[in-house]
């Protein structure tokens, strides 16, 4: 049922009664690309197959559960740091699309790039970046993951290969098309992974992206996490095509939708996904979730319905895989109580890194504006004029 219920959220909308059919038209292609190129695909997808169906250990299941509860209490500590003044900026969380982000993170490889939007804070989690050095970002820290002076939308980390988080909606698409570029001309092994929310895929940089990642068979696995809303608008109401993963078709690209309240299903669809890039064929991957709460932080989303409020409180990724674990003698309440400790223990620890970390030095403010020194880099401050007055002339009156 929450399944179903998620799937209306972003279901095609039937066309009025009164309306006539349009004129007959061709019919659909059966598939994306072309059959010599799916043929190809099939192949390289087959090589992998022993990595994709492989069924998942109870241990790999007790780590995605710990995995979720630590992005879900990680967030909520945040959530909390903000109405304490802590953090400041905006601040979005990963809240309900913690399945998403583990079971897509679980699948690269350390040596793979991520970029990402500004809802990052759990894939930088899971990417291996320290919790104490996420929290110190947020905080706006020198321990921070960027010095400092990212904050909550702009975490760059070259050692766990993630390339940022881009508070522009969008602006990570061609960046990680590049990065592609640069992997397949260097003939190197590695994969790109973009991450996007619904809203990014109905923006140019989007079409202009997918369109060169195909015609140039980069590795690249686009993946469109659709919480069914670009921030307060459902994805039926802004998207003509509202099932977003058939977009790949206009480009002859792969692709999938995958129930995103599942870490198993979506780590088994990532798989193959960067699979299928890692041979040269770039794939769309859209991962179908829920938002739990409003846009970011400050967001009361008000446009949400009492009933879907009372529906999401029933729809939670944690205590539905948790419920399913444990049903399955995966999970018990002793070892839940366990992870729950853990997980609790390393957020307050996190969060007392942060408070006694310094804030960076205002001079430091410009050091990472290019990666190597540029002549004449300006360095001027808010506020600060363009050039210094001239001084008055003596005896000149004031």
């Amino acid at each position: 049922m929450a399944s179903q219920a998620r799937q209306r959220r972003s279901a095609p909308q039937a066309p009025p009664a009164a309306q006539a059919p349009r004129a007959a038209q061709a019919p659909p292609a059966e598939s994306a690309f072309p059959a010599a190129t799916e043929a190809a695909a099939n192949a390289a997808n087959a090589a992998n197959t022993a990595e994709t169906v492989e069924s998942t250990s109870d241990t790999q299941l007790r780590q995605f559960y710990r995995d979720m509860l630590l992005i879900r209490r990680f967030e909520e500590r945040a959530a909390r740091a903000y109405t304490e003044a802590l953090v400041g900026g905006y601040c979005h969380l990963n809240l309900g699309e913690e399945a998403a982000v583990v079971g897509l993170m679980a699948a690269l490889k350390p040596t793979d790039y991520l970029f990402t939007n500004y809802r990052e804070h759990g894939y930088a989690l899971m990417r291996g970046i320290d919790p104490k050095n996420v929290m110190a970002e947020l905080y706006g820290r020198v321990d921070g993951v960027s010095k400092g002076w990212g904050g909550s939308m702009h975490m760059f980390d070259v050692t766990h290969r993630l390339l940022g988080g881009y508070g522009i909606v969008g602006g990570q698409l061609p960046l990680a098309t590049g990065a592609a570029l640069a992997i397949d001309y260097k003939n190197q092994a590695d994969v790109v992974m973009c991450t996007m929310g619904d809203g990014t895929s109905a923006i140019g940089a989007f079409h202009e992206s997918l369109n060169l990642a195909a015609l140039w068979h980069l590795p690249v696995v686009f993946v469109i996490i659709n919480n069914g809303l670009g921030m307060g608008t459902t994805v039926a109401k802004s998207s003509a095509e509202p099932e977003l993963y058939k977009r790949g078709a206009a480009y002859r690209m792969q692709s999938a939708r995958v129930d995103g309240f599942d870490p198993v299903a979506v780590h088994e669809a990532a798989t193959k996904a960067i699979a299928a890039a890692r041979s040269g064929h770039p794939y769309l991957l859209e991962v179908v979730t829920e938002r739990l709460r409003g846009h970011s932080v400050v967001d009361p989303a008000k446009y949400r319905s009492a009933e879907e409020v009372e529906r999401l409180k029933h729809e939670d990724p944690i205590h539905l895989f948790g419920a399913k674990l444990t049903a399955n003698g995966v999970l018990d309440p002793d070892t839940i109580k366990t992870i729950e400790e853990e997980v609790a223990a390393i957020v307050t620890n996190a969060a007392d890194f942060a408070a006694g970390s310094p804030h960076p030095e205002v001079a430091t403010l410009f050091d990472y504006t290019y990666a190597t020194p540029v002549a004449n880099d300006s360095r001027r401050l808010p506020g600060q004029p363009l050039f210094e007055p001239l001084p008055i002339p003596a005896g000149a009156n004031p």
